[in-house]
């Protein structure tokens, strides 16, 4: 079967996976948002379904800071002796030094079920990896990055590298000391390490370049888990750089070998808009198959590149049914697609006091604000889409808003709003671009329930005669869309917004600075995809 890159859409970056019986699961970067890590299932590595989160818990994932890009970093999935083990960095933890390096495991013998509280790791560096050898030993991958003081005892170390312990798993305390084992080929931040038994041989495996465009993966081979490490004369075995390719920053990876003995690569990669090296939707999971040479070394997908479409696996095609397109909020929990910017009031939302609606209560904090703010979000997984909500506020004092937000983070957004404004009840659009915000269109709204709408065009577009971008109209009930204004995508892409995550369609309110506020009810969200 042929099958469309990429196989998880969206912010999904840093994906690991790994193979249990006939199914697969994978896990992926999530940063500020929670839950914190989204684990996925499939049986044919093709088509994937959500099946719930990692950390689910404050206690599992405290998140202190107010910072974009911060948060849970590059998980990694493995499976040994019937319990699943998912390592990662929280860099809330790493940057605000409150005693704890940052990088923890937690453990369930159910993937979709709790996940069991953090076991924190006295290694630094970022991007764990965890291997279990066949001889019962257990080693413990990350990054390195030089102390001047020496204080890690690596200071004889040539630079950024990876490095390595071996580690008791059922206690996460180390039994023997980090020490680097290799600096890679020469690219940037060396990082995402993972290791591997093949054919008697170890593996490692890294991205270099930096997860933008010089992204690259690279790997070498040893006689030990230590080393010392041959380079792939192939390296890197995976890049787009300088390519002419709709898919471009591809590195990251991790690889899964299949019940039928064939290797497969999942990797992250961004689609940029049309003509630019822009991208808005986050970096996403790709798929790519690997072949062994003679000498052992992997070969990635065409000659190191990924393909929009590619030949897929030679496994039993295993469909998941189509997630409904609306969502009525008539559960008596969230969707999975739904994530919170940061951990929410208990008080800023309720599925069951306006039953068959989601309700949120807002605060002073508001969109610029970033934490703290009253918002459900979830991610644009698809350059062409609609998006809609109905609306039921009734703003009673200046300030208080409620509306349908396109986010990347809290500089950069574009919202459609209900508010209040010299005691009239307005439609607004507003656009905040770094340092600059405003409103660029407003009019005056009667009672009743407005259905808001966002439309992204942003596949086709051609980047000199339309540029990709949002647009924005509302609905009272009975009449036709009315369209207000639109927002240019590039201005929400990560080149120019920074950080590593990708647009979010957002629920919101806020009371903008004021402590009174009303609820905001949305009836329901709706998101229609065009393409993939």
């Amino acid at each position: 079967m042929k099958y469309t890159n990429p196989i998880i859409p969206g912010c999904h970056p840093d994906p690991s996976i790994c193979r249990v019986g006939d199914e697969y699961y994978l896990v992926n970067s999530s940063f500020e948002y929670a839950p914190g890590v989204p684990i996925f299932q499939s049986r044919d590595l093709v088509h994937w379904r959500q099946i719930g989160f990692c950390l689910t818990r404050p206690s599992q994932l405290p998140l202190p800071l107010n910072a974009p890009s911060l948060g849970i970093y590059a998980p990694t999935i493995r499976f040994h002796n019937g319990t699943f083990y998912m390592v990662t960095t929280n860099m809330d933890l790493l940057v605000s030094s409150q005693g704890q390096q940052g990088n923890f495991y937690v453990t369930a013998t159910d993937p979709a079920g709790e996940w069991s509280e953090p076991v924190w790791l006295d290694q630094g560096g970022i991007d764990p990896s965890l291997f279990f050898d066949d001889d019962g030993r257990v080693y413990l991958t990350s990054t390195y990055s030089p102390d001047p003081a020496g204080r890690d005892g690596n200071a004889t170390a040539p630079g950024p590298g990876i490095q390595q312990s071996e580690l008791d798993a059922a206690t996460g305390r180390l039994l023997s000391r980090p020490r680097v084992i290799w600096s890679g080929t020469g690219g940037a931040y060396p990082e995402g390490p993972h290791l591997y038994k093949i054919g008697g041989r170890y593996y490692l495996m890294i991205a270099e370049g930096g997860t933008e465009y010089g992204h690259m993966e690279t790997i070498a081979c040893g006689a030990t888990p230590w080393g010392p490490w041959k380079a792939c004369p192939r390296n890197p075995i995976l890049s787009h750089r300088s390519l002419l390719s709709p898919i471009h920053a591809t590195g990251h990876a991790d690889l899964v070998e299949a019940q039928d003995g064939s290797w497969w690569l999942v990797c992250l990669g961004v689609r940029p808009q049309p003509g630019t090296k822009l991208h808005h939707l986050g970096r996403e999971t790709f798929l790519a198959p690997v072949t062994w040479d003679d000498d052992g070394w992997p070969r990635v997908g065409d000659n190191g590149r990924v393909s929009l479409v590619m030949e897929g696996p030679n496994l039993p095609e295993a469909h998941f049914p189509a997630p409904a397109p609306r969502d009525d909020f008539g559960r008596p929990s969230l969707d999975l697609n739904w994530n919170f910017l940061r951990w929410p009031r208990a008080e800023a939302w309720s599925l069951t006091e306006r039953p068959g609606f989601l309700r949120l209560i807002g605060s002073a904090a508001q969109l610029d604000d970033g934490s703290g703010v009253t918002f459900i979000g979830r991610r644009q997984e698809h350059p062409r889409c609609k998006v809609a909500t109905l609306l039921d506020f009734t703003p009673e004092a200046d300030g208080q808003e409620a509306g349908l937000a396109v986010w990347m983070n809290q500089t950069h957004h574009y919202e459609i709003a209900v508010l209040r404004q010299r005691r009239e009840r307005r439609v607004i659009v507003r656009r905040r671009i770094g340092a600059l915000s405003a409103v660029v269109a407003s009019e005056p709204l009667t009672g009743g329930p407005v259905t808001l709408m966002v439309e992204a065009n942003q596949e086709n577009a051609d980047y000199f005669a339309s540029p990709a971008a949002y647009i924005f109209s509302y609905a009272l009930a009975g009449s036709e869309p009315r369209e207000l204004a639109s927002g240019e995508a590039r201005y929400l892409a990560s080149e120019v917004a920074g950080g590593f995550t990708g647009v979010y369609f957002a629920l919101y309110t806020t009371s903008n600075g004021a402590q009174a506020t009303v609820p905001a009810d949305f009836d329901w969200f709706e998101y229609l995809a065009e393409g993939k």
